[in-house]
């Protein structure tokens, strides 16, 4: 199964956010707000405790870790983006949203950019630095312009 991790794009989310409110110890990272987080006695759901939304993914900037809204659970580098731009677990995948649809979502943060094809290939251009991996032998080429 092929992954794409979006930390570039959720740290420069959370951050601005954390600009925004000096002392937010959780930030929903759907909304880029800060909130105070409370488990739900009956599911034991995290939820936002001003909406009572259940939160799907959030960070704790105490701890610098992403964390799965429906178990607490710690899933850094696990997060995924669907093409409306919502962020979620990447073993949580919604239903409405294929594996196709993930393997062709090019991420985008500044001049970062990485992109996982059909057949694996992963291509990462980071400003003059461009990265093709080989999805079948792991194969790396790195190009500095």
């Amino acid at each position: 199964m092929k992954h794409i991790t979006i930390l570039p794009a959720i740290t420069f989310l959370i951050l601005g956010a954390i600009s925004c409110s000096d002392n937010a110890r959780y930030i929903d990272v759907n909304t880029g707000k800060s909130i105070t987080v409370v488990k739900d006695s009956s599911t034991g759901h995290m939820l936002n405790a001003e909406t009572k939304e259940p939160l799907v993914v959030y960070y704790d900037s105490q701890t610098k870790d992403t964390l799965y809204g429906e178990t607490g659970e710690v899933i850094n580098h696990k997060v995924m983006r669907t093409p409306e731009g919502k962020y979620y677990y990447e073993t949580a995948k919604p239903a409405v949203l294929t594996q196709d649809e993930i393997d062709r979502e090019l991420l985008k943060n500044g001049d970062y950019k990485k992109k996982v094809e059909k057949d694996g290939d992963v291509k990462i251009k980071s400003g003059d630095t461009k990265i093709k991996i080989d999805g079948e032998t792991g194969e790396k080429k790195i190009k500095k312009d």
